[in-house]
């Protein structure tokens, strides 16, 4: 366990040190591990050199830390409304903290963000509804096991590029459908691995040559960005042939019940569940609906992109392919 040290023991060190004893033996002798001393030599003495300690000095330091601990972390007055604004349109806690030195304002820790939001809920506000993360408690899957119908033509993702995993290159997408109230409506998402730019788009219907015709014609503007998609096993995507030969794309197959293979989609997939929730009924949606959820998912900041939006990544690569 770490112990803090004391300025009777600054003392002894530096005594120590002038009887030229190692760090090793003042670790021993004091009853600390040697990585302790270690570190307080580095913070404590004169830059460069840890022969020049002084235990006056040591202690000054120490105190300063102290008093300044912690102050980044407080949201003050003047950025809990700027907070507040990003948390309503669905950034999380991590992208607005890591978004803060592109778009200069005050920084603050997510963790700080986060005891914001909680304290905020005690008082009875609603910040927390803007999480994306509910903390719902989670159903046993029953076990049982419903067979897919086999989609003819289809590659599997084991031959699919090596440098599609790599995501080296923009242009390699994943497809999925979701599925609302009662199975009875469904929205299609399509995301790109390397940029994280999302579509979402409204299927009228779950017939696989009208979900091929559909999806074509929305991603037909990216077309020169389009060198692979990878798909679920769903039948929806049966008519994959005609939606390839429309985009002059290939089309690959995640192994059924695999979802861990499509990633970035079902990342995807959980944002978009932020704004309809499941048991939501698409069937009232309309395209202008979806395309408002997607500009704001296409303008979250994101960590792997450095805290750029896929919008600010993507669209710009379209600029250059035009």
């Amino acid at each position: 366990m770490y112990k803090q040290i004391t300025y009777p023991q600054r003392v002894l060190i530096e005594q120590f040190k002038r009887q030229g004893m190692s760090i090793i033996q003042i670790a021993v002798e004091l009853g600390y591990h040697r990585s302790t001393i270690y570190r307080e030599l580095d913070r404590n003495s004169s830059p460069g050199s840890y022969k020049l300690y002084g235990s006056a000095r040591a202690q000054d330091r120490s105190e300063q830390r102290a008093q300044g601990k912690g102050r980044k972390n407080k949201i003050t007055s003047d950025l809990k409304s700027k907070v507040d604004q990003l948390l309503k349109i669905k950034w999380s806690p991590e992208q607005i903290e890591g978004r803060a030195n592109i778009d200069k304002y005050e920084r603050v820790s997510k963790e700080c963000i986060y005891q914001y939001v909680y304290e905020d809920k005690r008082k009875g506000g609603d910040l927390w509804s803007n999480l994306r993360h509910s903390h719902r408690s989670r159903r046993r899957r029953k076990n049982t096991y419903k067979q897919r119908g086999i989609i003819k033509n289809r590659v599997c993702i084991e031959d699919r590029p090596k440098i599609v995993e790599s995501q080296k290159r923009y242009g390699d997408w994943e497809g999925d459908t979701i599925v609302g109230k009662n199975h009875k409506s469904q929205i299609a998402s399509m995301v790109e691995r390397k940029s994280l730019f999302v579509k979402i788009i409204k299927l009228e219907s779950k017939e696989a040559k009208f979900t091929a015709k559909t999806i074509s014609c929305k991603l037909k503007k990216y077309k020169n960005l389009c060198h692979t998609i990878t798909l679920d096993n769903g039948k929806e995507n049966a008519d994959h042939q005609t939606l390839a030969k429309a985009l002059n794309t290939k089309i690959y197959f995640a192994h059924p019940y695999s979802a861990y293979e499509r990633g970035c989609n079902e990342n995807i997939n959980g944002l978009i569940r932020q704004y309809l929730p499941k048991k939501s009924d698409f069937s009232m949606l309309k395209q202008t609906d979806l395309d408002r959820i997607e500009s704001q998912i296409n303008n979250r900041p994101r960590k792997k992109l450095g805290y750029k939006t896929p919008n600010e990544v993507f669209l710009n690569l379209v600029a250059l392919k035009c």
